[in-house]
């Protein structure tokens, strides 16, 4: 399927690695440019040495910025190209009793898993506008539905994603423009695959046998019953960056695999 986004510019927030790389490698194979954007030199070269060599003639670079630090924020957007596609991706996670988040912690993890998308899409979102087409996706996660007791901070941070997506989409009305969300479920990136690593080793366990346990102790909804890779997270945020989704605007999209027990 020819998803028509040849000569489209797309920037993704934290991608020098897990979902985000994957989505940036996926937009380059359907002849999207694309920024990436981590919080190193040294990861970004990386990176983009890797999907030169992958992809041949693609048109890729890359910038520095922590999204922890308002005011490399700043320096960021200001030197951002129009920019057709806009991946709020860049996201932070850590499991820990609510009785042990410090004030501290709530407030970082706002500020990079939520503020981050608020502040480029306030930046990115007029020119779209002008140019009459767009789209701004947020990564969130089921965790906005389905608030994780090990991580209560984490879940509060995805729903006021969602929030914001929402929001965004109505000024949206009637223009070629979409904003949307999506909703990984547990998926298999390299912090997931580092943290289920340390897991196992403590417990003295394999990592068969950690993911098993996580499905049926702590996600025993889940209808996969297995970690998502990032690829297949990337196939569907591909696709609603696509002229083709031209008809969904304003949506929460579910690549969870089945945790949330709703049908809508």
């Amino acid at each position: 399927m020819n998803l028509e986004l040849e000569n489209k510019m797309a920037f993704v927030s934290g991608s020098t690695s897990g979902i985000g790389l994957a989505i940036a490698r996926r937009l380059l194979a359907e002849g999207a440019s694309v920024i990436i954007n981590g919080r190193s030199r040294e990861k970004v070269d990386q990176a983009i040495g890797a999907l030169r060599q992958e992809f041949s003639g693609v048109v890729v670079s890359g910038h520095i910025a922590d999204f922890s630090k308002p005011e490399e924020v700043k320096a960021l957007c200001e030197q951002l190209p129009a920019v057709d596609i806009l991946i709020n991706n860049v996201g932070i996670f850590e499991p820990k009793d609510f009785l042990e988040i410090p004030d501290e912690d709530w407030l970082h993890f706002f500020q990079v898993n939520v503020m981050s998308g608020m502040r480029l899409s306030r930046h990115i979102l007029p020119g779209m506008l002008d140019r009459d087409w767009g789209r701004i996706i947020f990564i969130s996660s089921e965790s906005a539905v389905f608030i994780p007791d090990e991580m209560i901070h984490y879940g509060m941070t995805k729903t006021a994603q969602l929030a914001i997506s929402r929001g965004l989409a109505e000024l949206c009305k009637g223009t070629k423009v979409t904003v949307n969300s999506i909703l990984p479920g547990p998926t298999r990136s390299e912090g997931v695959e580092q943290f289920l690593q340390e897991l196992a080793q403590s417990q003295g366990m394999t990592l068969q046998e950690v993911e098993k346990d996580f499905f049926q102790s702590t996600r025993p909804t889940s209808l996969l019953q297995r970690f998502a890779t990032v690829d297949e997270v990337a196939n569907t945020v591909t696709y609603y960056c696509s002229p083709l989704a031209a008809a969904t605007n304003g949506a929460s999209i579910r690549v969870e695999g089945g945790i949330v027990k709703s049908i809508l």
